[in-house]
């Protein structure tokens, strides 16, 4: 039996990265699953998807009423979509900032609000947030993205207490260096990419990083009933980096 036999599942940011691993992954084990995203996506994926900004109340009620419509209930949310954001903090304008938590951090609430009702109904569900290593740990130049994924956490731990005993878990992931679309065009963009590479490579303990069907594993795992009893929690995927360097 796959470990998602059954289960219906919303994603956002599912069009390509590592929302497009989740989606990939969980359609193989079994779940029906819908992906929300304001891109087209790269190529066929094996699920719905559904156009739809997640910071936009009317288009988040939109698409959980259509998937519960069609498939009678919510069993899995996981909240993908993200922007990264890099901005000096007495230089970035309102807008900015506005925007940035819009995506981050205000999106993964309205999806959650909207998905509270079918989960709360059905007395069941699970919702995994896409945070990052940077909420635990980060560096210089990274305002104000670690901000926003700290408060990601935070929305977890605060939602796995307050709906715990309606059989509601929240828990939340967090990635390090992937080896995303993103992250290779990062490289390439180096004066030296080989050696950028290696300077990335060679802090990490398991002397690489991780791919996104590596998150998506994980995602998989604490969204399924094999993680029931984990509420609350943060789960790092990041190859040994965050164990370096924490204090």
């Amino acid at each position: 039996m796959r470990r998602l036999d059954g289960k219906i599942a919303l994603v956002t940011g599912g069009a390509r990265g590592i929302g497009r691993a989740i989606v990939e992954k969980f359609a193989a084990e079994g779940a029906t699953v819908t992906f929300l995203d304001v891109d087209e996506p790269d190529g066929a994926a094996p699920a719905a998807f559904l156009r739809g900004d997640v910071t936009s109340e009317a288009d988040v009620a939109r698409v959980v009423d259509t998937v519960v419509s069609r498939d009678g209930r919510l069993d899995v949310l996981v909240n993908n979509a993200g922007i990264n954001a890099y901005f000096d903090a007495a230089a970035m304008t309102v807008d900015e900032w506005d925007r940035v938590f819009a995506v981050d951090l205000k999106g993964a609430w309205l999806c959650t609000k909207h998905a509270l009702a079918p989960m709360k109904a059905a007395r069941r569900g699970s919702i995994v947030n896409i945070a990052s290593i940077h909420a635990t740990l980060t560096i210089g130049g990274m305002f104000p993205y670690a901000a926003a994924k700290s408060g990601l956490v935070g929305l977890t731990r605060s939602l796995a207490l307050d709906y715990a005993r309606l059989g509601i878990r929240v828990n939340a992931v967090l990635p390090g260096w992937t080896r995303t679309r993103l992250v290779e065009e990062w490289f390439a963009l180096q004066p030296d990419p080989a050696a950028a590479e290696r300077g990335v490579l060679d802090v990490h303990p398991l002397g690489r990083i991780a791919t996104p069907a590596e998150v998506a594993n994980l995602v998989a795992f604490v969204a399924s009933d094999e993680a029931s009893a984990i509420t609350g929690a943060s789960l790092a995927v990041d190859c040994g980096l965050g164990v370096q360097f924490a204090t």
